[in-house]
């Protein structure tokens, strides 16, 4: 299975991811799709990752009783420093912009997806999306904002927690029933169904605790060593 379509910014691109932000909440903005910046380099391969897991502090989880979602921010926010952050469009139209196949944009708001199919990384089933129809899609953060918290991000700042919650880096579209059933389990008490997807499971996972120097449990640190060496 192929991982989720990444689009790679041009000069050209990123003229126009800058004067396409503007214009995305406008409902006047007419032109070709403005890209979905992303960071250099993530997620890391999997030679890299084996060598980040090898940095993360291996540690029990803490302060689990005192998660809470509000924590990291009330909804989506577009006002932070991360992938995707400052672009004029909402993170999750962003994810799905970088994440669906066959995608339409709206012609008036380039932010909102008409339409488009996503082959989910967790299930390998293609599904379908309509704008403002029930869909079987959720934006999942991939590293959950309860596991990131019981890993290190209660003695974060409010900002801190806001930008982890809204970085494209930590977010994948994905299957809703395949993502309640994750909900905040750690790998080595979930894993994707689709086999396919284990090794980039395992790099993003890795690459998301190193970017945020978060900690990993042993048995956490185990079913990641044993995700990476499915890499070929």
């Amino acid at each position: 299975m192929r991982s989720p379509r990444r689009r790679t910014l041009t000069a050209t691109a990123t003229a126009a991811l800058l004067l396409g932000a503007a214009a995305c909440g406008s409902e006047e903005a007419k032109g070709p799709a403005t890209a979905v910046a992303l960071s250099q380099g993530f997620p890391p391969t999997a030679a890299q990752a084996k060598a980040q897991l090898n940095t993360l502090a291996v540690a029990w989880g803490k302060n689990w009783q005192t998660y809470k979602r509000s924590e990291f921010g009330d909804g989506w926010s577009d006002d932070v420093d991360a992938p995707g952050g400052r672009n004029g469009c909402d993170t999750r139209d962003d994810v799905l912009r970088r994440d669906l196949d066959d995608l339409r944009e709206g012609d008036r708001n380039r932010c909102v997806v008409i339409s488009g199919t996503l082959h989910d990384p967790y299930t390998g089933k293609n599904l379908p999306y309509y704008y403002r129809r029930a869909s079987q899609i959720q934006t999942d953060h991939v590293v959950a904002l309860g596991a990131a918290w019981r890993a290190g991000a209660w003695a974060w700042t409010p900002k801190k927690r806001l930008t982890y919650a809204n970085d494209l880096d930590v977010l994948l579209a994905a299957d809703k029933t395949a993502n309640y059933e994750k909900s905040s389990k750690t790998p080595d008490k979930w894993k994707p169904a689709n086999k396919a997807f284990w090794c980039e499971y395992g790099r993003r996972w890795t690459g998301i605790k190193a970017k945020y120097a978060l900690t990993v449990t042993a048995p956490e640190k185990q079913a990641l060593q044993d995700l990476l060496a499915s890499c070929r």
